[in-house]
């Protein structure tokens, strides 16, 4: 490994891998360091059709569509009194993948590798070095050589995901959401079934009265089935079943739309088990460093945003740091266009599904907490009115098909609906395009005066009458 590199990442999974590809590509020395060597087992298989627009800036889309995973056309929800599919064929990308983790993230790697980013697997960052409150290099050690060194930087990426170097080692500033204080435990299944009233390959959500289950086909054959409840629930549970495996067969029993997935198939896997997953770092920038993907945060996964947060906060680092480093911004300018874009994100993230668990579980249930997002949380009440309004909206939208450039036309919608189902169907599009696709990415959603341009070049741009 070299002594010195421009910018360091560390962590080769998606955040990881996408940061150092759009760095590389726009010229930059770019060091990526990660502690397993690919492939290596990862949960989180869903995609959005959001991911694809930065394959796309990637250069690795093609080699996505080439590996032969389950194309995704949407998903299905069973939630209470309620069901619907959301079919993303009128969406800006029709569709996305349910991948295999192994192996998507190992073709981001290679693909990373091949765009001039040198990669450096079965590497542990042991420590970081700081000139003040800025980091400055840090030592390494090798698995299979024993070797040390210490390489320098000018720009640090922690993407490391859960285990957050910065956030957990140096800030200790990692924030858990009472609210969404979740447990999951998840298996596979071989040969289970199909939707056959839902799209091609869609992901299966249902709901129970203690938490929620999901269903996702692979291209492998096997379908993830997970059951995710509160951990005060868990703990109670615990105490009734014998083990994990019963506890979990238990509550796809209460599920007819995964029970009658699963009813030909066979568990094939141990269950695995993740809990306190949702959390947020009180400070994700600072002089020199940047955290994203899972080292910054991570969200319940209902809506299956894992890859999208990681893939979008890679985007907006990347152009923070190359407009940085090109002298078209100063670091404070990028610091707070990339703090402000990714909690605006993470927040109106975090309201749906908040409002998905408060339809279906009512005030007495642990669930309910999730409505109540605490000041402890988030101490800018203008944030969460806009986060708020900004997903409300959607349903207003319809009044006026014109209000918004993806606005879907009721009649196209309508397709046997009754007017309510279509009004309904309708507005759930024109939440998601808002929610997924505003991205700082025009002068209209400019942040603090700033956006994302992609052409000529990556970086940010300054908004038109921005000072």
């Amino acid at each position: 490994m070299h002594q010195y590199t421009q910018i360091l990442v560390i962590g080769g999974g998606p955040a990881g891998s996408t940061a150092a590809t759009l760095l590389a590509r726009e010229g930059f020395d770019v060091t990526l360091v990660e502690r397993e060597v690919f492939p290596r087992y990862h949960i989180g298989e869903s995609l959005l059709p959001s991911c694809l627009e930065i394959l796309d800036m990637t250069g690795a889309r093609e080699k996505i569509e080439a590996h032969g995973f389950q194309r995704k056309d949407g998903g299905y929800f069973a939630w209470g009194k309620d069901s619907w599919v959301l079919n993303f064929e009128k969406l800006r990308h029709p569709y996305s993948f349910q991948v295999v983790r192994s192996e998507f993230d190992h073709l981001l790697l290679e693909h990373a590798r091949s765009q001039g980013v040198k990669v450096y697997e079965g590497t542990t960052i042991r420590s970081l070095s700081f000139d003040g409150d800025r980091p400055r290099s840090a030592t390494w050690s090798q698995a299979t050589d024993g070797k040390t060194g210490e390489i320098s930087f000018d720009y640090l990426i922690d993407a490391s995901g859960r285990a957050g170097i910065m956030s957990t080692h140096y800030l200790k500033n990692r924030h858990f959401h009472e609210s969404f204080q979740n447990v999951a435990l998840w298996g596979y299944w071989q040969d289970a079934g199909r939707m056959s009233f839902a799209p091609q390959g869609a992901i299966a959500n249902g709901a129970i009265p203690d938490g929620w289950l999901w269903g996702i086909p692979l291209h492998d054959g096997t379908m993830s089935v997970g059951y995710v409840l509160h951990k005060t629930v868990f703990k109670e549970k615990r105490q009734r079943f014998d083990s994990l495996e019963q506890m979990y067969l238990s509550a796809i029993d209460e599920c007819p739309l995964i029970a009658d997935l699963v009813k030909s198939g066979k568990l094939i896997s141990k269950i695995a088990t993740e809990q306190d997953y949702s959390y947020m770092a009180d400070s994700i920038t600072g002089p020199g460093y940047f955290l994203i993907g899972d080292a910054a945060s991570f969200i319940d996964p209902l809506l299956s945003t894992g890859v999208h947060l990681a893939t979008h906060s890679s985007l907006l680092c990347a152009a923070s740091v190359a407009s940085i480093l090109r002298g078209e911004v100063t670091e404070e300018q990028a610091m707070m266009f990339f703090d402000q874009s990714y909690r605006l994100a993470y927040l109106r993230l975090m309201v749906i599904v908040s409002g998905l668990y408060a339809q279906y579980n009512g005030k007495e249930t642990y669930f309910w907490q999730a409505q109540i997002l605490t000041h402890h949380d988030y101490d800018d009440s203008n944030a969460i009115n806009e986060a708020f309004l900004f997903v409300v909206s959607g349903m207003e939208d319809m009044l006026d098909a014109e209000k918004g450039p993806r606005a879907l036309d009721l009649s196209e919608m309508a397709n046997g609906m009754s007017e309510e189902e279509a009004l309904k169907t309708a507005a759930m599009y024109n939440v998601y395009n808002k929610v997924f696709w505003r991205s700082s990415m025009s002068s209209e959603t400019a942040s603090n005066g700033l956006y994302i341009m992609t052409k000529p070049r990556l970086g940010l741009a300054v908004a038109a009458g921005a000072v």
